[in-house]
């Protein structure tokens, strides 16, 4: 279908875009990614000949291009500005012209006024449409696009619900039923291996980053690794002293089974199943011929592990660091540069030395995702403290009252 569809019509970019929410783009990857080139490349002839009026279209496009990191143009869009700079009041009555310019939105980059005032102007409209759809089918649609961001969704979540959408392609539909219910499958099989320890959650978020089959083992890794990261932010934020969270760290920092020595028991138990959980990553690591990878790991495990133990010092020192100080620490503290090693590491052909050194020169967008991350994470700690936690609170709660206090005392 891919192929014999027109480069250059709507119809084989509504196709593009069913593949990819029904979730067998992983399928067509070649096909879809020589389409999106093609679309690039032709993008101002596309638009030009496109009808003027038919803002479905040019949104699913421009959508469609920076979904898949392409830089489209949002100039196409002025066609339906007024003169007093707002969209036209005829638009009103386009529902799926309006829900596809709001997923466009969501794509949009600094500076983008118009993009801007796209994201406005069709969150208010759809939420004024919605109560008066009488098509449930739609409504539903909408209803579910206003609350999980295009963009942001759970592609496995997102991808259930859309089957549930769409009974345009029967084809396809059955085809996508069918290969859900394979992954399905297959996720059950790997999240029974792992709930006995109650890993759960963290195999969600796993599978939240990719859910093909061919990176099963690296989800499993991965799992590990979320739900390891939340034991040892454990033992320093609850659990350990001062003293033994000191030699925790050392332990870390030597990485050999012969540190453990001056562990108690219970971080001994910790620092075991760390060496194991890197042992296992190693292996397949070996088995694609590209053990020397691993290092990466090791390197990002130490830099959480140092911060994990600044916070802690914060605390038994009685100190609030500064803003700075705090976001600072807060790019490591949040896990986030190490779960994207790890979740790289299991991606095969592209787990790259150059992909790798990239991370580790704390690229913008990584530094970003993890202070974001460390402040939600620390705010919502703060709001659902448990009395446990309120008695002997290291790590993150010490920045929190800095988050308030250093804007007021400017």
């Amino acid at each position: 279908m891919l192929v014999m569809t027109p480069s250059k019509s709507l119809q084989k970019n509504d196709l593009l875009n069913i593949i990819q929410r029904l979730g067998v783009a992983y399928h067509f990857e070649r096909e879809i990614e020589e389409s999106l080139s093609y679309m690039y490349t032709h993008y101002e002839e596309w638009i030009g000949e496109v009808d003027g009026n038919d803002l479905y279209a040019i949104a699913l496009c421009f959508r469609l291009l920076r979904q898949q990191g392409y830089y489209a143009s949002c100039g196409a869009f002025r066609k339906f500005i007024n003169d007093k700079g707002n969209f036209k009041n005829e638009l009103v009555n386009d529902v799926h012209g309006i829900l596809s310019l709001y997923e466009a939105a969501q794509f949009r980059v600094h500076g983008e006024e118009i993009m801007d005032e796209a994201l406005n102007f069709t969150i208010t409209q759809l939420k004024l449409i919605l109560p008066k759809l009488s098509n449930s089918q739609l409504a539903q649609q909408v209803n579910n696009a206003l609350k999980f961001s295009i963009k942001d969704g759970v592609v496995r979540v997102e991808t259930r619900k859309y089957i549930s959408f769409n009974h345009e392609n029967e084809v396809l539909l059955n085809f996508a039923k069918l290969d859900f219910n394979i992954l399905q499958k297959l996720h059950k099989k790997e999240l029974c291996g792992i709930t006995r320890d109650k890993l759960a959650e963290a195999y969600f978020w796993s599978l939240s980053v990719y859910f093909e089959p061919q990176y099963s083992v690296a989800r499993k890794l991965s799992t590990k690794i979320a739900y390891f990261l939340t034991i040892i932010d454990d033992t320093y934020d609850i659990y350990g002293t001062l003293d033994e969270i000191t030699f925790l760290t050392d332990a870390i920092e030597r990485w050999n089974i012969d540190a453990s020595e001056q562990l108690p028991l219970y971080m001994k138990i910790v620092y075991y199943n760390l060496l194991d959980v890197y042992n296992e990553i190693e292996k397949e690591l070996t088995n694609e011929n590209k053990s020397f990878l691993v290092n990466y790991f090791i390197i990002e495990m130490k830099k959480v592990v140092r911060a994990y133990f600044e916070e802690a010092r914060w605390y038994h020192e009685k100190k609030v660091p500064t803003m700075e100080q705090y976001m600072k620490n807060g790019i490591a503290s949040s896990g986030y540069l190490l779960l994207a090693t790890t979740f790289w590491l299991g991606m095969g052909k592209q787990a790259t030395k150059d992909a790798l050194d990239w991370i580790t020169t704390e690229p913008p967008i990584l530094v970003a995702a993890s202070l974001i991350g460390r402040l939600l994470n620390d705010l919502k700690s703060h709001e659902n403290m448990s009395p446990k936690k309120n008695e002997r609170r290291t790590g993150n709660q010490p920045a929190y009252p800095s988050i308030r206090a250093d804007p007021l005392d400017e």
